[in-house]
């Protein structure tokens, strides 16, 4: 459960950055972003020779540019992030079978690659203590104590007054998609040490619980508001669902279906709160610009 949970905590990181972004944000290829960067881990691992360890160094530059194309569609050629984003989703996991040929690829059981996955310390699977919780720590730092952490939610709450005030809009949701492309990455190297093998739909489905996970653990649906502690928490509640889902001998259908409902739940609970987005004017700034 809890080597799992790593891979998918990871990806609700990036995503619930994106939408905290606002302007309707969502990165719907975090799984196929996660499968393709895997593979080109494994190509390179299995093709080249070299160590896995510097074969991560791959993934992770192919996850920067995953979510660099992804950002350059929305922020750039304002493409809807839903629509841009569910391309790249077919996009991405159609280029990660066709250069497998839908089959997996070796190399990474040496040169100690697989203590990242399958060890653990005090008890606790590694990936969990030097990769997930650094992760979530590193970025609550940034949202809590940097200039580019509060321009997030100032970008998230009002991109007009934040505009105004002289923040690059464009550049920071840039690169709010290219922090969910490194991450993705970063979940696709721990699925490699875990399962030693690079699998071309490693990330399959796993966008409908990023999503999830973000919105559960508060991060609301328009931007600008939410705390990582709650998507940790909202992390293990999943987690712990899906575990009991098929330790009851659910199908993978009905799990589905009993996420999206959650996913739903989730988002009426958002709204009650009264917190609606600040859209841009031509009569000029809002009160809150002012």
């Amino acid at each position: 459960m809890t080597q799992f949970g790593a891979v998918v905590g990871l990806l609700a990181l990036g995503q619930a950055m994106v939408i905290l972004g606002g302007e309707g944000g969502i990165d719907l290829s975090v799984g196929s972003t996660m499968s393709l960067s895997g593979v080109v881990m494994g190509l390179v691992a299995q093709g080249t020779g070299v160590s896995p360890w510097i074969a991560a160094l791959f993934a992770l530059l192919s996850g920067l540019a995953l979510g660099a194309l992804n950002g350059f569609l929305v922020t750039v050629i304002r493409i809807p992030a839903l629509i841009s984003t569910l391309g790249t989703l077919f996009l991405y996991s159609s280029l990660a079978m066709v250069l497998t040929g839908g089959g997996q690829t070796g190399g990474m059981d040496r040169d100690g690659f697989r203590f990242l996955g399958n060890s653990t310390v005090l008890g606790v699977p590694t990936q969990v203590i030097l990769v997930l919780i650094p992760c979530y720590l590193i970025v609550g730092a940034v949202f809590a104590y940097t200039r580019y952490g509060r321009r997030i939610y100032q970008v998230g709450n009002n991109d007009l007054a934040a505009a105004l005030v002289g923040i690059n809009v464009v550049r920071l949701r840039f690169s709010l998609y290219c922090w969910s492309g490194v991450l993705a990455a970063v979940a696709a190297v721990v699925s490699n040490s875990w399962l030693l093998t690079a699998r071309p739909a490693a990330g399959l489905n796993l966008e409908l619980q990023a999503v999830t996970i973000a919105v559960l653990g508060g991060i609301h649906i328009f931007g600008g508001r939410g705390s990582l502690g709650g998507v940790a928490l909202a992390v293990l509640l999943v987690v712990v669902l899906n575990s009991g889902l098929q330790l009851a001998g659910l199908s993978q259908t009905i799990q589905a279906g009993v996420l999206g409902a959650l996913l739903v739940i989730s988002a009426l609970l958002s709204g009650f709160t009264g917190f609606r987005p600040k859209r841009a004017s031509s009569r000029g700034p809002s009160n809150n610009a002012k």
